[in-house]
């Protein structure tokens, strides 16, 4: 078998993770203007941002990880 990796995506695939990136920037938004926090992933961690989100245990817990 032979397994071919792309950098860049088709040109379908481009439509669609544009639309994606577009669906996410305005939920976001709207989010953001309804004062709502949201959760996100950085360092490939789960962060919740915005001015009401919950504020983090000073012990989290550790949950397992797969």
């Amino acid at each position: 078998m032979k397994i071919t990796l792309r950098t860049t995506p088709s040109e379908e695939g481009q439509v669609i993770l544009d639309s994606l990136q577009k669906a996410v920037t305005q939920a976001l938004e709207r989010k953001r203007r309804l004062g709502q926090y949201a959760v996100v992933c950085r360092d490939g961690k789960p962060v919740m941002i915005g001015e009401d989100a919950p504020k983090e245990p000073e012990n989290p817990v550790n949950l397992p990880t797969k």
